[in-house]
């Protein structure tokens, strides 16, 4: 039998050196403020959609680079994707960054925070890069919300050879843990015939109608599916004028679900509700899925409670146990399929928004408040933190 291994000492040394790098990089953070801080309105004041983050590319990529970083735009093929790198070490330890705003309501999901967080983050432990032997790697990501930009630069290998990969992000409490759904993003077309809605109704296929028949079976269809499952979207067209019947309807759906099975089986069956209005109404009929697939999150526990350890010495409540802190952590985030090649942890700060909450036009507003200033300024420190604690954990 192989004898079990002990767990591992710190000496007194060994400790007193963590606690100074970790002092350290907390005191490139505080100098870095006014920095991160402008980088966190800028964005907020410039919110551009998925796969049109052009200008915030730009802009991080010039911070970067006036902070000692090599930035690589257009990563893993993507235009609005980059990866900033400084030092040569061969330990590679990235902080990922999301700057993508909502269509229509701007940061109201609060990644102006991110980018800025995960910037303060890169330039605070990139000033230990030599002792440590590291390579400091900040990773632009574009189009989390909804086009999945993460997963063609995994698959590019960006994310190959990282000793961990590590973000944070705003909600309205905090939470270590991030537990969200795996999710499929997809768009829903109906093609009917347009006639005279009094003088020849006879004449026409309602593609309207066909919108309308699947969203009651999908209605019903929810007295049928477990709680781990969600079902929703928009109607994006159905129709231009209330007399003559539309010929043409659109909509945009989510599927979300507690494991990629699960989410497959879910979607078969969202797809038979939307193939019955096609069927009821004579139209033709098309799903396109609009993004990969988001894997669910596999958190990285050393990390994790590393992070919840930090984030006590600044009097925040990470809630190990996770007494009701639910909401924001079990959104969908591409970040899931990072962390099932990569340790990763993607832990939620507050920004005492309540009662707003992500998503809300609200929240927009909390994203640049002293509240989100303070949640920006300690998610670098605690990001870099948490990866001095992993990198001596692991020596």
């Amino acid at each position: 039998m192989t004898p079990a291994k002990r767990p591992r000492t710190e000496s007194p040394a060994m400790s007193d050196a963590r606690a100074g790098l970790k002092r350290r990089v907390a005191g490139v953070v505080a100098e870095s403020r006014d920095e991160l801080i402008g980088i966190s309105r800028h964005l907020h004041a410039n919110p551009e959609i998925r796969w049109q983050e052009h200008g915030s590319v730009t802009y991080l990529a010039d911070r970067l680079r006036a902070s000692g970083f090599a930035v690589e735009v257009g990563a893993g093929g993507l235009e609005t994707a980059f990866v900033a790198s400084r030092g040569t070490g061969a330990r590679k330890v990235a902080f990922v960054a999301e700057y993508d705003a909502l269509e229509g309501l701007g940061h109201a999901c609060g990644h102006n925070i991110i980018a800025a967080a995960g910037v303060g983050a890169g330039i605070a432990l990139a000033s230990l890069a030599d002792e440590l032997d590291l390579t400091v790697i900040v990773v632009g990501t574009p189009a989390e919300e909804g086009g999945g930009g993460k997963i063609p630069m995994l698959e590019a290998g960006v994310f190959d050879d990282l000793e961990f990969a590590m973000m944070v992000h705003p909600g309205p409490a905090d939470s270590v843990y991030a537990r969200p759904f795996a999710v499929a993003h997809f768009d829903v077309g109906y093609e009917g015939f347009s006639a005279h809605a009094a003088a020849y109704p006879h004449l026409g296929v309602n593609a309207s109608d066909a919108m309308l028949v699947a969203q009651v079976a999908i209605g019903l269809l929810r007295q049928q599916l477990p709680s781990t499952v969600r079902v929703h979207g928009i109607v994006r067209e159905a129709g231009t004028a209330p007399n003559a019947i539309p010929d043409s309807a659109r909509g945009s759906w989510y599927v979300r679900a507690s494991s990629m099975e699960e989410l497959q089986a879910t979607l078969e069956r969202v797809s038979r509700c939307f193939e019955a209005g096609a069927i009821a109404t004579g139209c033709s009929w098309n799903l396109t899925e609009t993004s990969p697939r988001y894997d669910v999150f596999r958190n990285d526990e050393p990390l994790a409670r590393a992070f919840a350890a930090n984030a006590a010495e600044l009097g925040r409540d990470m809630d190990l146990h996770e007494r009701g802190a639910g909401g924001m952590n079990t959104a969908s985030t591409d970040m899931g399929n990072i962390s099932q090649r990569v340790r990763a942890i993607h832990p939620y700060l507050s920004i005492d928004s309540l009662p707003v909450v992500n998503h809300q036009a609200g929240f927009a507003d909390a994203a640049i408040t002293p509240a989100a200033d303070r949640a920006l300024l300690e998610g670098a420190t605690l990001l870099a933190q948490t990866a001095v604690d992993g990198l001596i954990a692991a020596d």
